[in-house]
């Protein structure tokens, strides 16, 4: 068993991507930190692909690498993405910008590369990483955590203070926490899965298709996007519904899946040389929102990121939010009295800011393979434009304030679901800009929005 612990030692669980960016910054603050993790050391094994969708970082994330200093070291394997690059089904694409210009973009990262390098980044901190531990078991009254080697089912036992679960949606934190007391927790699939595919470099090394956009074959109920990597290739993910015609249940294997993209997605297969075969290599993955109504117990044990509020990928604010909650504990930690306080107020206010992006994260798969190719949606997002170089004080794209900025996601929620009802009414009976009274157009802007809250 390791020594007692102390006041100023904190134990985290999962040395995913939250947990290494909350390790290096606790220790930055003072902090003793032990990391357990439950895989092998990545930097020693690799990292196990085929289940990841690449990760789209925004400034909320890279707020929270810069403050752990990592924010230099990561861009280095990150590619720009200009906007959306759909691709219609009689092969037309357009390219529909996420913000006003370059200074307003996401970047396209790779789980494994990233993990790899915040990794190092909290290892040379200060923390101290341990592999190939998985925890088993909790005594909450005793304060003993309980680990077991997958290699040869060892078990380790270690004295803590606190326990931060950081391990993802399968959480072995949050399934001892249940034992103790409720949680509230619900899961809610949604319905569809994924299969991850790889578009490889053009044969001059070169990308295949437009480096500095997220791809997207939008198909009404399904649909496919591709992220481009730093080694210029692209991760595909290919989103069906679990049943249905097509869905899962239908195409089953490498053939089938050859004849849906010959259909459905006729100018990606050309880029896809392995598709059958990463088709039927790479496991399906599942979809589903993860809520609880208490992440902590009292200042045992706290959740955060994916653990407390897994969400559907279709905002790119997974990531990104699970670094906010980072920033957020960190801060709490600091500021309270005790472990108990900082722990009931990290929950008071991310938890409402969590479900606030689960419903947007959800609200966006809707948009992305339904609406991005619709005539009413298309002239929305150009007034949306309009407005927000017209009114920079009271309107800003409800994607703007989630991607660019870091006012809170649940004021972005509401202050979203206004402009998006100003939109509707003012494009009512409209099938061009050209057609609008502007004078009308600023007037409702005016008595309908208040000026935009400051960002944080």
């Amino acid at each position: 068993m390791t020594a007692a612990p102390d006041n100023r030692h904190i134990t985290l669980i999962g040395a995913g991507l939250a947990g290494a960016v909350l390790a290096t910054l606790l220790v930055q603050r003072g902090w003793r930190v032990d990391v357990y993790e439950k895989r092998g050391d990545p930097r020693v094994q690799g990292y196990g692909g085929g289940r990841s969708i690449n990760l789209a970082l925004a400034e909320r994330g890279r707020h929270a690498l810069r403050l752990a200093g990592a924010d230099d070291a990561v861009m280095k394997h990150a590619v720009m993405m200009r906007g959306r690059m759909v691709h219609f089904l009689d092969g037309r694409t357009d390219l529909q910008r996420y913000g006003r210009d370059d200074s307003e973009v996401i970047w396209s990262v790779h789980r494994g590369e990233l993990n790899v390098v915040l990794l190092d980044i909290a290892e040379r901190a200060g923390a101290r990483l341990h592999f190939d531990r998985g925890l088993s078991g909790v005594d909450f009254d005793a304060r003993i955590a309980t680990f077991t080697d997958p290699r040869d089912a060892s078990t380790h036992q270690a004295a803590f203070e606190s326990l931060v679960g950081a391990d993802g949606a399968g959480s072995a934190l949050r399934a001892a926490m249940t034992k103790e007391i409720a949680l509230g927790d619900r899961i809610e699939s949604l319905g569809h899965s994924y299969k991850e595919l790889e578009i490889p470099p053009a044969r001059d090394g070169s990308f295949s298709i437009e480096p500095n956009a997220l791809h997207i074959w939008p198909r009404g109920r399904y649909m496919c996007i591709a992220l481009p990597n730093d080694e210029r290739t692209f991760t595909v993910t290919l989103f069906l519904p679990n049943e249905g015609d097509p869905s899962f249940a239908t195409v089953r294997d490498g053939a089938e899946a050859r004849a849906l993209f010959q259909r459905d997605f006729a100018d990606a297969l050309p880029l896809i040389p392995n598709l059958e075969t990463d088709f039927e290599r790479n496991p399906t993955g599942i979809l589903a929102t993860l809520t609880l109504d208490r992440w902590h117990l009292d200042g045992r044990a706290v959740l955060l990121g994916d653990a407390a509020h897994a969400m559907v990928p279709f905002h790119g604010q997974g990531m990104n939010c699970a670094f906010e909650d980072c920033v957020a504990l960190a801060e709490q930690l600091d500021a309270q009295p005790d472990r108990a306080s900082a722990f009931a107020a990290f929950q008071a206010d991310r938890l409402p800011n969590a479900r606030a992006i689960q419903q947007m994260a959800l609200e966006n798969y809707l948009e992305m393979r339904d609406r991005v190719d619709d005539d009413d949606y298309l002239l929305q997002r150009a007034l949306e434009r309009e407005l927000a170089q017209r009114h920079p004080d009271r309107f800003m794209p409800r994607y703007a304030m989630v991607t660019f900025h870091r006012i809170p996601y649940a004021t972005a929620f509401e202050r979203g679901r206004q402009q998006r009802e100003l939109l509707v009414d003012l494009t009512r009976g409209h099938a061009s800009l050209d057609t609008l009274d502007w004078s009308a157009v600023d007037t409702a802007v005016r008595e309908r929005l208040s000026p935009l809250p400051v960002d944080a």
